[in-house]
């Protein structure tokens, strides 16, 4: 087995931070060490195969993205990062392991969905991958195979109160699949809207003639996303099953969800870079130049983007600061402008939902340590310890310890990092929805399991290193 020693540099973890260098043996810490440590009066740094020099710079756990969306069906076409794009771009930017969503459709087997996301997938990833479980028919038949999930390490599943017609699932579906969850340990995750009601404001919109993408936010109003947290969270309360909201936009669903924990329900969200950076004023023209013009389909996503003016930016980061949302996914869905957003040129309904970002997340959150917005640790908490913890990976992922795989990110602080898609693009995608954007800080060098996998700005790795998570149960839950 190769060793390795990542010398001089400050590790930081979740709870603090020190000097330390880092010993790997194959694909796992096996030691911290003071820096310049010896054994048996030889230098460490002598001793091991490959000496990686980190003065000055951070070495951190690397980055898990705990919701993206490759190869995914929607809207008459599919996610433009294969397994292969994807995984690769997200370990350019200090990502090592993500959880991906098999999707069982209407009139699935829930078993032939996973089988086909794991054909997808293997072989392909850069990185380590897991999937949670979309549950697009809950009925008696999905019901029993959502009880043999964790079996097959998959511990958590996804439900819709979006998208009537094709993943939504009513009152009673929703509650049917959370009495699994209050059986099994599952992890039910959510996409909180009022599908129903959001698809008659839309459908008046268009009547008005209303159908550039700025009205894909004005439909999908806050109110909506409220309310499905609000029922959300009452029918986890009625059945007792512990709840994850995914990419939470709105800070009215943030109340939603701390008055919920403040009475100590297992409740708990995320949040994406696009709801902490952009917003519906900035990207969707409601004032500027781009009023009108359809540029603003490069930030289609949802939920959507929300109002600066109302404050739901500033939110986000003040409920990332007192925990009152746990983690930073990226929510990732990318689609060209070309041949797909374009699908929706004459109504904003028919533009694929979905931004790419899996890329620059970890950037995009260092740049909120540089901006005084959290603290460094919580940087890495929220971008791969609790993504660990939340998902049944901790101790083997989001940590650097003794016994840990050797997933490691070195960053450099005194870096610079300038988002654009000529500059460090490598998501699948004909534009950036981050074009312009300057981070004060870099990824240097990164590691999947003891491998270097990115080094300066090259890529190193091969299709095929990332391997198949299998998950245990939840370890965040109260």
């Amino acid at each position: 087995m190769t060793t390795t020693l990542i010398s001089g540099g400050t590790v930081v973890s979740a709870t603090g931070r020190a000097a330390a260098d880092v010993l790997i043996d194959g694909e796992q810490v096996v030691a911290l060490l003071q820096p310049g440590s010896e054994l048996l009066g030889t230098s460490v740094a002598a001793s091991v195969d490959r000496v990686i020099d980190a003065t000055g710079k951070y070495v951190i756990p690397g980055g898990i993205d705990a919701h993206t969306h490759m190869q995914l069906p929607f809207g008459g076409t599919e996610a433009s990062d294969t397994f292969e794009s994807g995984t690769r771009a997200a370990a350019h930017g200090g990502t090592t392991s993500i959880i991906d969503f098999a999707v069982q459709t209407y009139g699935q087997r829930i078993e032939d969905g996973l089988a086909a996301w794991h054909e997808k997938a293997a072989g392909n990833c850069a990185i380590d991958y897991g999937f949670h479980q979309i549950v697009g028919d809950v009925n008696e038949a999905s019901l029993a195979a959502m009880a043999k999930l964790p079996d097959e390490g998959i511990s958590s599943f996804k439900l819709f109160m979006a998208y009537p017609g094709v993943f939504y699932s009513d009152d009673a579906q929703i509650l049917k699949a959370m009495q699994v969850s209050r059986d099994t340990g599952m992890l039910t995750m959510m996409h909180a809207e009022n599908g129903p009601a959001i698809d008659v404001l839309a459908q008046q919109l268009v009547d008005q003639g209303k159908t550039d993408p700025y009205y894909h936010g004005i439909a999908r109003a806050w109110e909506m996303e409220e309310e499905a947290t609000h029922r959300a969270i009452m029918l986890a309360k009625l059945t007792g099953a512990p709840l994850y909201v995914v990419h939470v936009s709105a800070k009215q669903a943030v109340e939603q969800l701390a008055w919920a924990r403040d009475k100590g329900q297992n409740v708990y969200g995320e949040t994406c870079p696009q709801y902490l950076y952009l917003s519906l004023e900035d990207q969707l023209g409601a004032s500027g130049p781009e009023w009108g013009s359809f540029e603003g389909a490069k930030w289609v996503c949802s939920t959507p983007l929300r109002s600066r003016e109302e404050g739901h930016q500033h939110s986000m980061w003040q409920a990332l600061r007192t925990n009152d949302l746990q983690m930073v996914s990226t929510d990732h869905c990318p689609f060209c402008m070309k041949d797909q957003k374009e699908l929706g040129l004459s109504d904003f309904r028919k533009i694929p939902n979905g931004i790419g970002s899996i890329e620059h997340r970890m950037d995009l959150m260092y740049q909120g340590v540089v901006t005084g917005e959290i603290t460094l640790e919580r940087w890495v908490e929220l971008t791969s310890t609790t993504p660990a913890r939340m998902f049944g990976l901790y101790g083997r992922k989001g940590v650097i310890q003794p016994g840990a795989d050797a997933d490691i990110v070195v960053y450099d602080p005194n870096g610079h990092t300038s988002i654009g898609l000529e500059k460090t693009h490598h998501m699948n995608m004909d534009y950036s929805a981050w074009e312009g954007y300057e981070i004060d800080g870099k990824v240097d060098t990164v590691l999947s399991r003891g491998k270097v996998v990115v080094e300066g700005d090259a890529y190193v790795g091969a299709k095929g290193d990332g391997r198949f998570l299998k998950r245990g149960l939840s370890q965040y839950l109260i």
